[in-house]
């Protein structure tokens, strides 16, 4: 029997690797997932480059990817005794927005529509549907081979998700370091099951397919990317106004534009994703409030009202104080002078996060109405 192969108990039937990889691979199919590929718990190939990129301090605030960094070398820091890493994926393309919310036909674009990252205009934590599928996975497994060991990850443990995606044979690394896959584009949330079982490896993605195509890296208007391949976190729309706790620096909050929570641009313009199959789970769909949402009404919510409304989906992430100070620099980049005396309304905040940023909105549209009036 094979190193770390659980004994199954005495009146089960005794099944091949092969019988094994393939029922679970059925059961992550069953559970939901659209992808799902096998690769051996090894040290991911990636890992010399993301200590590098650490070092750059390309990680901004995240200082949880630093302080546990040497537990990225292998899987065996997440789960000892790990031998197969089951690398899974699900859509969540909606297809409900593309770059301009001038082509949705959801809500009629006003001077206070903010964009919201296709991936939390829905009902749920994205974490915990995923957790949940994989709870399903688990119990498949634990069915198939009694006393075996596994270990659901969703993107909270050291575990460099895309590498193995790449080594289990799910696709390629873009320019814009997002996984891309053939048939799914880059539309895909990554999940990981670690177990002792040694299942039989997929293929690994060898090639990639973005040629000389630079559109993600072109199409960011914060610059985000140092080179291809490269993203600084520091300047990415999606970390601004998501990982950040503290005031955006000045240079890039033009850049912003209207996003309120997270950004869509670079996998918009991407061609892998012109035929991106959409996906089959209720729970991305876009809610009419989120595709597009209202920055003035986000600006204007109690903590209450926060809590009630997004508590259960990505948007808690910045937290009530993060999510409103978004809010007063996408109004900051509307041009609309007309909203001045709203925002003159809210300078009263109890959170100087958000008064810092309704006092530059103001300023942006007092310089916006002196330049219109000049012409």
């Amino acid at each position: 029997m094979a190193k770390n192969q659980p004994v199954v108990p005495k009146g089960l039937p005794v099944i091949s690797q092969r019988e094994l990889t393939i029922a679970v691979k059925v059961a992550a199919k069953n559970a939901g997932f659209d992808l799902v590929g096998i690769t051996p718990a090894t040290s991911p190939p990636g890992f010399a480059r993301f200590t590098e990129w650490l070092n750059q301090g390309f990680a901004g605030e995240m200082q949880y990817l630093p302080r546990r960094a040497g537990a990225y070398a292998h899987p065996e820091h997440v789960m000892p005794g790990v031998s197969s890493v089951i690398m899974l994926a699900i859509n969540y393309h909606t297809g409900a927005s593309l770059s301009s919310l001038a082509e949705s036909s959801l809500a009629e674009v006003s001077s206070e529509t903010a964009r919201v990252a296709r991936y939390a205009q829905g009902t749920l934590d994205y974490h915990d549907l995923l957790r949940a599928k994989l709870k399903q996975l688990a119990t498949t497994l634990h069915e198939l081979q009694p006393g075996c060991h596994t270990r659901g990850v969703v993107d909270t443990a050291p575990l460099l998700e895309r590498d193995f995606a790449r080594l289990a044979g799910l696709g390629w690394f873009g320019k814009n370091t997002m996984l891309i896959n053939k048939r799914a584009g880059s539309w895909l949330l990554l999940a990981a099951m670690l177990t002792d079982l040694e299942l039989e490896a997929d293929p690994i993605h060898e090639t990639a397919h973005c040629g000389t195509c630079t559109r993600c890296l072109d199409v960011c208007p914060t610059d985000a990317f140092v080179a291809p391949y490269v993203l600084d976190a520091r300047r990415c729309i999606s970390y601004l106004t998501i990982e950040l706790r503290q005031p955006i620096p000045l240079g890039l909050r033009e850049g912003i534009g209207d996003w309120l929570f997270g950004c869509d641009l670079c996998q918009d313009v991407c061609p892998w994703n012109r035929k991106a199959p959409l996906t089959l789970e209720p729970t991305f769909q876009p809610q009419q409030d989120l595709h597009p949402a209202s920055a003035l009404k986000i600006l204007k919510l109690s903590e209450a009202e926060f809590v009630t409304r997004y508590k259960s989906t990505p948007l808690a992430r910045p937290g009530w104080e993060g999510l409103r100070r978004n809010a007063a620099i996408v109004l900051g980049n509307s041009g609309d002078s007309a909203l001045i005396p709203e925002l003159e309304a809210s300078l009263d905040d109890a959170s100087p996060l958000v008064r810092e940023a309704l006092e530059w909105a103001i300023t942006q549209l007092g310089k916006t109405a002196a330049e219109n009036q000049g012409h």
